[in-house]
């Protein structure tokens, strides 16, 4: 898979600068001239003529600045807000290189839930891959713009029918190979339910309680955190 962008400048009018105006511009000031920038480009010099224009029109701004006759003939150079327009382009393409080169990959974040009654434990039978048809405790993804006390709430609710509220902070586990899908971070709270009819639903095809003294093979890492849990109630 590769990374691929274009980058313009547009305002209410619409399109004003893009690449092929960029490129342009940079050959003009290194030629001097209009004319010859539109050969090496092989586009015509009207066809050249007619995007500075369109530029200078959309932006209301000089971008090129023409002298004509004399020993050495005629000459095009850009003003200063013509060299200001390709430099800001610049620098927003640097800004694209940079992350191509060096794209930050974020994990992502879940929760998962704790809830245990009379010496069972709530676990959820997975509706979907990975682990499909294994048991898992209740949890999902945090969304943007969300706490991950809400998400727990949610996914909890989404996925079992009960509300609940949070006890407390069991732990935080972030091994990058605990999910097969991608590196995700759980953060995973002992829940306590407050109303409710327990019902799987969302991704899950059912909802049950299970004897911590006989658990059923679990998906991720779900056993090794109510091993934490049992561990911390000792």
């Amino acid at each position: 898979m590769q990374i691929r962008y274009k980058l313009w400048f547009e305002s209410e009018k619409g399109y004003i600068f893009g690449k092929g105006a960029y490129e342009l511009l940079k050959k003009v000031d290194e030629l001097g001239s209009i004319r010859k920038a539109s050969i090496e480009m092989g586009i015509s010099y009207r066809h050249a003529w007619g995007l500075i224009r369109e530029i200078e029109e959309n932006l209301g701004i000089a971008v090129v600045n023409s002298v004509r006759g004399g020993s050495a003939g005629g000459k095009t150079m850009l003003t200063a807000e013509g060299k200001k327009l390709i430099e800001r382009y610049e620098r927003y393409m640097n800004v694209f290189e940079y992350v191509k080169e060096h794209p930050y990959i974020k994990p992502s974040l879940t929760v998962d839930m704790l809830l245990v009654e009379s010496g069972k434990i709530l676990l959820i039978k997975r509706k979907r891959e990975p682990f499909k048809g294994l048991y898992a405790l209740p949890g999902g993804f945090v969304e943007h713009g969300e706490k991950t006390e809400e998400a727990a709430k949610r996914e909890m609710l989404e996925e079992t029918g009960l509300k609940v509220e949070i006890e407390r902070l069991i732990g935080v586990y972030s091994d990058p190979h605990r999910d097969p899908r991608d590196h995700t971070v759980t953060i995973v709270y002992k829940v306590r339910k407050i109303e409710g009819v327990l019902e799987g639903g969302d991704d899950a095809s059912e909802a049950k309680f299970f004897p911590i003294s006989a658990l059923p093979k679990l998906a991720f890492d779900h056993r090794e955190i109510i091993e934490d849990y049992l561990k911390q109630e000792s």
